[in-house]
């Protein structure tokens, strides 16, 4: 599979893949069209990275990612915002590839760290990034973490 980095030009199809990425799972959502304004935007600077699977005019899928500062390393915090394949293409190993290839990204660029949010009641997506990898528990203690948010 070949993955590449998403840019202004593909605001329209990124826009398209979260909105429908929304819309399969219940979340209140802007429309595409909004999300391609608004992603118009985002592309343009380093600190955002979309990563499509496929092409970049008919992706089957993509990963959205964001860089932060952090005085934790060198390099910034990489935070997975989403990660979709589009249902005709699942259990293929898309989600694979774009969660390699993310981390390869963000890797490259000196991150040392990966944040990813996940609903507890999804167990599937929880199994796919731990067998990846990833926990909700630091190194050394017996405790998980959580993400608490507040909308403004």
């Amino acid at each position: 599979m070949v993955t590449m980095r998403a840019g202004p030009g593909q605001a329209g199809v990124v826009g398209q893949l979260l909105h429908e990425f929304n819309t399969e799972f219940g979340s209140p959502t802007p429309s595409a069209e909004d999300f391609a304004a608004r992603f118009e935007t985002l592309l343009v600077g380093d600190d955002v990275l979309v990563l499509l699977a496929g092409s970049t005019t008919a992706p089957t899928g993509f990963a959205f990612l964001t860089l932060r500062p952090t005085p934790y390393g060198d390099g910034p915090l990489a935070q997975l915002e989403e990660l979709y394949v589009r249902p005709a293409y699942r259990g293929r190993g898309l989600g694979t590839e774009l969660l390699l290839d993310a981390i390869a990204h963000v890797r490259t660029r000196g991150s040392e760290e990966m944040h990813i949010n996940v609903d507890e009641i999804d167990e599937d997506t929880r199994r796919f990034y731990e067998r990846h990898g990833f926990t909700n528990i630091q190194p050394g203690e017996d405790y998980r973490m959580l993400c608490y948010l507040r909308e403004f």
